[in-house]
């Protein structure tokens, strides 16, 4: 199906679009693509057991608390026991993190401003929200 087709290809774009605007907006940093999203999921829920970061990003839980300790080393996480049951973790953004995510959020919008810039043709006004409506269906997949 052609719409189908044209969704697959417009995600796989958008992941090597976030690659290409955190190897420039951030070098200094060399995070992985799966580090940045457990960055992104970790913010987005501003306090989340390690393991439910691992689930959303299907990976067992020593490989997802392995690679939150590696973002915490780097100042990007901060963890606790969770209160309410002290086998687990909690990992929440930092405000390197918080910093960090909102300056590639703007770099990466400046670089999808600048391809749709150069499209010949306008979008129409109704494609936004037809894309609002895929992203919040896509949305239970975070």
């Amino acid at each position: 199906m052609r719409l189908i087709d044209a969704l697959e290809g417009l995600v796989f774009e958008a992941v090597g679009l976030t690659a290409t605007a955190l190897a420039e907006f951030a070098p200094a940093t060399d995070l992985t693509l799966p580090q940045w999203r457990a960055l992104v999921i970790v913010t987005r829920a501003d306090g989340i057991r390690i393991g439910e970061v691992g689930g959303r990003m299907g990976m067992a839980l020593p490989s997802a608390s392995r690679l939150i300790r590696r973002l915490e080393r780097r100042g990007l996480v901060a963890t606790e026991r969770d209160a309410r049951d002290r086998r687990a973790t909690i990992a929440r953004p930092t405000p390197a993190c918080i910093e960090l995510s909102a300056g590639l959020a703007a770099h990466r919008r400046r670089m999808i401003g600048e391809i749709l810039d150069r499209l010949a043709a306008p979008l129409q006004p109704e494609l936004a929200t037809d894309l609002e409506l895929v992203g919040d269906a896509l949305g239970e997949y975070r």
